[in-house]
């Protein structure tokens, strides 16, 4: 922002004037400042200052002032007017004008004060949109009540009994009004009744008390705000070598892809149902959990990036579950450095707030539920942006505490920030650390070229040097686990996640190989040989025996009941193995019959039996028609192709946008001076738009005394013309008379307006 302008034209009388005086460089200034002035383009200057001046401008301008540019204009804005710097030196308890002079002239140049011969005033709007400024009432004047000096003030509360003091006490730093409930006690009747006689407060209704500007500021000691603040407070916390920042952000980085592709393996073989209302259910998210091995707070924000990024999606079928979309397969074959800036720039740029889920949402009963309409909430982008700039603009290094956090952006936005402020600055704090964004709670080498809107390319490359490299094998061990060094290279890792649970990750990641997981494999198809073949090739150990009489123990059994539909049927050769099906009683839902030595029959579905059955230690493969083992397709279910929508977003206002509008600014400006110019010089008054029954009346006035009128007409060219007519009779929709020195018929209908001559 500039520090000092040029003195306008000693002419200049309004705000259009103080934005005609205006050089280039200031226009731009301001149209680079505030961006909803330039979209779309203004056709001259006066019409960029009758939008600079509008409310909803003025609001979001105000809005987005920091607390020492805002306690200025709210001073200025209580003080007189043209603003009078040594005022708000007094106002703010200031050391002297050199410290507000600066912040006046930022204010100036985003046009909240504008220029006169008598100095800066306020603009119009701003006072309204403040209100009460810094919780100041209206003047006395206003309220039609004469304002006492300030020695009056302070001797009439220095005697005010008890309960009138109490008000005052109340109404000093605001809100400057009291409202009296019906049936209020007698002693706040006897305090209001006591300063309305000594001219303290006034009563512009019978249950309303209100403190004059005037008596307040006596009250304050001359203060506008009780605790100035025109410098921001500085940030504090600890300070972490940055190539330990880089290289825990690397491994969170490293977490969350698995976590991602984990999730992907999981609703891609169970997809859960989408709720009635939308949304994940809360069974659903605990089971999320519990198979990533997070909190349901992590699982929820683990969803909803993946969501961001367009990875799962509804599948629009017509009982709707979750499910990951084909933009999934091709995210997961790209590298991992690529992955994540598609996955941080999802998260910088959604709308929605994973905080929320599992809360109760404002005015509403329930929970918020993960991926639900009402984890949305649109302040979530700018608050995330902002915590994260003023974060990357310390020393890098610092891990900021969140009460520092939230301390500064209050200063930065203090009239944005939620009531929960605390709590979405933890929320933030959390999600950029899960997300690599942050690492040990400073803001990473690539989470600070994340926030300089960088292309993918350069964001990746940010990120690279940070992330492990992809291993090719891992180290099978007897105790049934294997371990991956690092993260796996994507075919080894979509294996071991088929084979095996992961049961702790970090720098390596630790697999174990239990009944069901060695099932999960084959019901995918694999065949023995293929299954230890592949876990030979891939281990730097030779396949511990224990391992192997799994696998082998497993296939063994795998498969000898099969379950097929007849409703559904289990045959098995091993009639010991059917009889133990009959006598179990947690199968006693399936209603199993036997048929034959060899064969069982149940009304329930076939899936339904097959879960049961495994469920309870079985291990059954599902059977075709043709007495073939059916393979399923384990972790493929995808939702159909879709347009992903684009991301809400402002146009950018940049210096090549600026420098052409401010040209057609002035050249719009050129134009409007020219046609004033013209207008000034015609002759006769100006004509104003006349509906033709006026019109009418004024001709046959005019031709009854033999005046003359001023017409505006349009010709067969669509042309307005001015013409001073003398009318002699008007009939059938026309006029006669003479203009020019010839005479003229002219048609009522072609009148644009008339006015006497």
């Amino acid at each position: 922002m500039p520090a000092t302008s040029p003195t306008p034209a000693a002419g200049a009388r309004s705000m259009a004037d103080d934005i005609r005086a205006r050089s280039d460089e200031q226009l731009g200034n301001l149209l680079h400042l505030r961006h909803d002035l330039a979209r779309p383009a203004p056709a001259d200057l006066a019409a960029l200052a009758a939008r600079a001046s509008t409310r909803a401008s003025v609001q979001r301008a105000v809005d987005n002032l920091d607390l020492a540019h805002l306690q200025v204009l709210e001073a200025a804005t209580a003080g007189s007017n043209p603003v009078d710097p040594s005022e708000l030196v007094t106002f703010l308890a200031l050391a002297g004008p050199g410290e507000v002079e600066p912040l006046l002239e930022e204010l100036w140049a985003l046009a909240l004060l504008w220029r006169s011969p008598e100095g800066l005033r306020v603009v119009r709007t701003v006072t309204e949109v403040l209100g009460h400024p810094a919780g100041l009432g209206p003047r006395a004047a206003d309220l039609s009540v004469e304002a006492p000096d300030a020695g009056s003030v302070a001797e009439a509360a220095a005697s005010a009994p008890a309960p009138a003091r109490a008000i005052l006490d109340r109404l000093t730093w605001g809100p400057a009004v009291a409202v009296l409930p019906p049936g209020a006690p007698e002693r706040v009747a006897e305090g209001a009744r006591w300063l309305l006689e000594h001219h303290l407060v006034a009563a512009p209704t019978p249950d309303q008390l209100v403190l004059p500007r005037e008596v307040a500021l006596a009250l304050r000691g001359g203060r506008t705000h009780r605790d100035p603040a025109l410098t921001a407070p500085a940030l504090e916390g600890r300070q972490v070598p940055p190539q330990d920042v880089d290289f825990a952000a690397g491994q969170q980085v490293t977490d969350l892809l698995s976590l991602l592709d984990e999730l992907a393996a999981e609703w891609g073989l169970r997809p859960p149902r989408v709720l009635r209302s939308g949304g994940l259910a809360v069974r659903d998210l605990k089971r999320l959990g519990s198979v990533l091995d997070v909190d349901q707070e992590r699982a929820a924000f683990v969803a909803e990036t993946a969501y961001a990024a367009g990875l799962v999606a509804d599948d629009g079928s017509l009982d709707p579950s979750w499910a990951p979309t084909p933009a999934y397969d091709e995210w997961q074959q790209q590298p991992a450095e690529v992955r994540w800036a598609t996955l941080a720039r999802a998260w910088l740029a959604t709308t929605r707030a994973p905080h929320l889920v599992g809360t109760t949402p404002p005015g509403g009963s329930g929970t918020v539920n993960a991926l639900g309409p009402e984890a949305h909430w649109p302040p979530a982008r700018s608050l995330r942006r902002d915590l994260l700039d003023l974060a990357a603009a310390a020393e890098p290094g610092l891990a900021p505490t969140a009460g520092s956090w939230a301390e500064l952006l209050r200063w930065h936005r203090p009239r944005r920030v939620p009531a929960s402020l605390d709590a979405v600055v933890a929320a933030v704090v959390r999600e950029a650390e899960w997300l690599g964004v942050t690492g040990r709670g400073a803001v990473s080498t690539a989470g600070r070229v994340l926030l300089t809107d960088a292309d993918d390319d350069r964001l990746a490359d940010a990120v690279r040097p940070h992330l492990p490299e992809p291993v090719e094998h891992v180290l099978l061990q007897a105790d049934l686990t294997a371990v991956a060094p690092g993260p796996l290279a994507g075919g080894l890792a979509t294996f071991m996640r088929l084979v095996a649970d992961v049961e702790s990750r970090g720098g390596a990641t630790v697999y174990r190989f239990t009944p069901d997981s060695v099932r999960r494999c084959l019901d995918a198809g694999w065949s023995v040989d293929q299954l230890l073949g592949t876990l030979t090739d891939a281990s730097h150990t030779p396949v511990p025996q224990p391992l192997e009489y799994l696998v082998r123990d497993v296939a063994r059994r795998h498969g000898q009941a099969r379950v097929g539909s007849v409703r559904a049927y289990v045959r098995c050769d091993d009639e010991t193995t059917l009889g133990a099906m009959l006598a179990d009683r947690e199968l006693s839902p399936l209603q199993l019959r036997s048929v034959a030595p060899t064969v069982l029959v149940s009304p329930v579905a076939a899936d339904t039996v097959l879960d049961f059955l495994r469920d309870n230690g079985y291990a059954p493969a599902a059977e075709s028609p043709d007495g073939g083992v059916v393979v399923p397709t384990a972790g493929r279910h995808r939702t159909p192709v879709h347009r992903r929508p684009s991301q809400v977003s402002a146009q950018v206002v940049d210096d090549d946008l600026v420098t052409r509008l401010v040209g057609a600014l002035r050249a719009g400006e050129e134009a409007a001076a020219y046609q004033r110019e013209q207008l000034a010089r015609r002759e006769g008054p100006a004509l104003p738009s006349t509906d033709p029954t006026t019109t009418l009346a004024v001709l046959r006035d005019a031709a009854a005394d033999r005046q003359a009128v001023w017409l505006g007409y349009s010709d067969a060219d669509g042309r307005v013309r001015r013409l001073l007519f003398y009318p002699d009779r008007v009939e059938g929709g026309r006029v006669h008379g003479t203009a020019d020195g010839a005479l003229r018929t002219l048609s009522i209908h072609r009148v644009t307006g008339a006015a006497p001559g």
